[in-house]
């Protein structure tokens, strides 16, 4: 399967800068380095197809009005935090825009059958021959 990548309109997204959590120095409490990236599946000019199937996943960050929410916190600037949400949004798109080969039962080869069956009745004699011995 080829990568599919579906371009996402920026007026679609809608990014707020909050407080990090966690450790931090002396500047966390001044600086709002995480973002928030909300994007609306349901108003976004996504191709039909797509939007049903983000909105099928069972993904927590999905709300049920069909806001997908994304928090980025990982670096300590804006710009690389609003980088890695697009990343993260543009890579959730991409992996519902695939659509994955059906599978196809197969059949276990004649030999592979019979090499089974000789192989368990071999271990069966090894087994019955650990029995009592009459006399």
């Amino acid at each position: 399967m080829k990568p599919v990548s579906i371009a996402i309109a920026p007026g679609d997204l809608e990014f707020s800068a909050i407080r990090a959590q966690g450790a931090g120095g002396q500047n966390v409490n001044k600086v709002s380095s995480a973002i928030h990236l909300r994007f609306d599946i349901t108003a976004s000019s996504l191709p039909e197809l797509i939007k049903e199937r983000l909105l099928a996943l069972n993904d927590q960050r999905i709300s049920k009005d069909g806001v997908l929410v994304i928090k980025a916190q990982e670096f300590r600037t804006q710009e690389k935090n609003r980088l890695e949400a697009l990343r993260r949004l543009q890579a959730l798109v991409d992996g519902v825009a695939v659509v994955a080969r059906p599978r196809r039962p197969t059949k276990p080869t004649y030999g592979s059958q019979k090499r089974r069956l000789e192989s368990k009745v071999k271990r069966g004699e090894i087994k019955r021959g650990r029995g009592r011995i009459e006399l």
